[in-house]
């Protein structure tokens, strides 16, 4: 059972919920990540989400395209992604990590290295996002072959035929991506994302995390209430760009607003039965 797997079956045990921050690796700069990674676990993450900085991130929003700018002018690859996971495995060997990034990078190392470097360095899972899973099979079987989950995006456009796709390929989680638009945009309607995830959820039964327009702890907790994770990016990336000259005061601020989270995921679920 992979280290995904086994954080989701604990949380279910207990009745609780998974919370999933993203944060972009090497901002505002490569010595604050691993330290951060650190507080939020201590803050209740359950499960990491670590941004692989990138010059065309498509997906994202102004907040996210800045946070890889920031990143990059301190040159951080895919390779210093890794060794910030390895730094962290050295303290840590519980909490799972998915790296989330774009094709190019991976295309760059090679399908197989980066599965057998990824697995080596701790990575659980893997999320390329401008890959669709129709084009999928080398890679998430690389990935598969070292135990590393390949994890995919499900959005509110994705009709059946997709999620069966999705669900055939990927391990771990589903991340819905629950806005059409890029990270940041708008916010969610949970209604809709409900009556989403009833529809995913007759095609898969992996756990099904929600991203993309949770913003504060309100919104975490309601959607704990019907999701398996909550996906929280943006919202923290904010945080850390309005003290990029104090990363110290920026980590301390992500870990007071992942801690509001978990309290108030964990008394909606307390509240309404998973």
């Amino acid at each position: 059972m992979s280290r995904i797997a086994a954080r989701f079956e604990a949380l279910k045990a207990r009745g609780r919920k998974a919370l999933i921050p993203y944060i972009t690796a090497g901002d505002p700069e490569p010595g604050n990540t691993v330290p951060l990674m650190h507080e939020m676990v201590a803050a209740g993450a359950d499960i990491i989400e670590l941004g692989v900085p990138f010059s065309d991130p498509m997906a994202d929003g102004p907040v996210i395209q800045q946070a890889c700018e920031r990143a990059l002018k301190h040159r951080v690859s895919l390779r210093k992604v890794l060794e910030m996971v390895r730094e962290f495995r050295r303290d840590n060997i519980e909490t799972p990590v998915v790296l989330m990034g774009y094709l190019n990078p991976v295309e760059i190392m090679g399908y197989e290295t980066l599965a057998d470097e990824a697995a080596r360095a701790g990575v659980d899972g893997v999320l390329t996002v401008d890959l669709p899973p129709e084009e999928s099979a080398e890679l998430a079987g690389a990935l598969k072959r070292h135990g590393v989950d390949p994890i995919f995006l499900l959005a509110p456009t994705s009709h059946e035929a997709r999620i069966r796709g999705v669900s055939e390929v990927a391990a771990g989680f589903v991340y819905y991506v629950s806005l059409k638009g890029v990270t940041g945009a708008a916010t969610l309607d949970v209604e809709a994302v409900a009556q989403k995830l009833a529809l995913i959820r007759r095609q898969t039964d992996l756990p099904v995390g929600v991203g993309f327009g949770i913003s504060d702890a309100e919104a975490a907790a309601k959607v704990s209430r019907i999701a398996d994770a909550v996906v929280v990016g943006s919202a923290l990336v904010k945080r850390i760009a309005a003290h990029a000259d104090d990363p110290a005061a920026g980590r301390r601020e992500v870990a007071q607003v992942l801690a509001g989270m978990r309290r108030a995921m964990d008394q909606a679920t307390t509240a309404t039965p998973a």
